[in-house]
């Protein structure tokens, strides 16, 4: 049974060593990360600047989700050059082809002046209540973090709006701007999960803040008690990093349109109407745009509201988690976006189904220059916007 200073003497001629100076080159190559691989309380002390941080003893389940190429160069660094070397050798086992560990740690790299910072981390309490994305390699710290920097915008706090504003807040969205003109009615409870019988009568935006704020304080709610116009549409986009579109109707939803093209913002968008839902995501000249998907609306008789052909009360709340979902996925860049494919859902049937939106060449909105899209407003269609068949 070899000793641990044979077994780390042997480990250490089985990769490659580089000093801190070699380290301070490599590090610049394309594509080069340093990989810290100290305790949490060892990395909240200071890291070397932009470094990717994944404890030792969680390097086998994490390193692949989190550095998914292995030829990715990789200058592997703890405290004083032993943790490294047993996290190299275990990272050539995985396969990586690039790994150096750096001698004498980031206690030599510090003392010798290099360049280090205290990184920006969770606070005890946000590591407890976001525990469960931590675990998550695809989210860890680091995607928390992001999270926690986003500002998502929802227009509406109605069926939609409540139950993606209630799971972003949740997911630690570190700002929710929320546009709604609307009271709060008895007729809302149904569906609008935000609200409750107490607040009948308030402000729609007031209501949704006293709800998410309660769930979550980490979360600044921003309420804008005022529709959606022509004269406030691009201002209150440049805002935000994303859109979540819970609006009923066509001229918000052809208004916002054209506001994204010219922002760049993109829209995460929903639709109900009696037992079925659809969510799509148009992201601003890649891929289609919702006047690709509805070039015009149908006629007021083929387009009923749901307030007069009802509307399941539990289906916005499956549909707007869904919008949630893609959102946090927008934000952390994870998976395949719904971006040029509708995801339609039948609650009777219990069945989703995903139909390919193709970008129309000659779409008067997202195939022209965004300086020449003229932000107007659309109130010939005033129908409330139901769910439109899938072509």
């Amino acid at each position: 049974m070899p000793t641990y200073r044979e077994l780390l003497k042997r480990t250490k001629s089985e990769i490659r060593e580089v000093t801190t100076t070699q380290a301070d080159e490599l590090r610049t190559r394309p594509g080069a990360i340093v990989l810290d691989v100290r305790e949490p309380d060892e990395y909240e002390q200071g890291a070397v600047p932009g470094s990717l941080h994944i404890p030792r003893g969680n390097l086998e389940s994490n390193i692949e989700a989190r550095v998914a190429r292995h030829d990715t160069p990789l200058v592997v660094i703890c405290a004083g050059g032993v943790r490294s070397a047993f996290a190299a050798k275990t990272l050539h086992e995985l396969g990586y082809t690039d790994v150096v560990s750096v001698v004498g740690g980031f206690n030599r790299w510090k003392d010798e002046g290099r360049d280090w910072r205290a990184p920006r981390v969770l606070t005890p309490d946000q590591r407890n209540r976001y525990h469960r994305h931590l675990l998550l390699p695809e989210v860890s710290e680091e995607g928390q973090l992001r999270l926690l920097d986003a500002k998502v915008l929802l227009l509406g706090a109605g069926g939609l709006g409540s139950p993606a504003a209630m799971y972003l807040a949740a997911a630690g969205v570190g700002t929710i701007g929320i546009i709604d003109m609307d009271v709060v009615d008895e007729s809302n409870l149904q569906r609008q999960i935000l609200h409750n019988i107490d607040r009948i009568g308030d402000r729609k935006v007031d209501s949704a803040k006293k709800t998410l704020t309660a769930l979550n304080p980490d979360v600044d709610v921003v309420t804008h008690d005022t529709r959606l116009g022509a004269d406030n549409a691009m201002s209150l986009l440049a805002q935000y990093d994303i859109v979540v579109d819970g609006a009923d109707n066509f001229p918000s939803r052809y208004l916002l349109n054209d506001a994204s093209l010219k922002t760049g913002t993109p829209v995460v968008h929903g639709s109900i109407f009696r037992f079925e839902g659809q969510v799509t995501v148009f992201k601003p000249h890649d891929g289609p745009c919702y006047r690709c998907f509805i070039p015009e609306p149908p006629p007021p008789e083929l387009a009923p509201s749901c307030a007069e052909a009802g509307v399941l009360g539990v289906l916005p709340g499956i549909v707007g988690s869904i919008q949630a979902l893609e959102t946090i996925k927008a934000i952390l860049d994870l998976g395949d976006s719904l971006s040029g494919r509708l995801l339609a859902y039948d609650a009777l049937e219990q069945s989703f189904r995903a139909y390919k939106i193709s970008r129309d060449p000659s779409c008067p909105a997202c195939s022209v220059d965004p300086a020449a899209l003229t932000i107007a407003e659309y109130d010939e269609h005033c129908m409330p916007h139901p769910l439109q068949p899938p072509g």
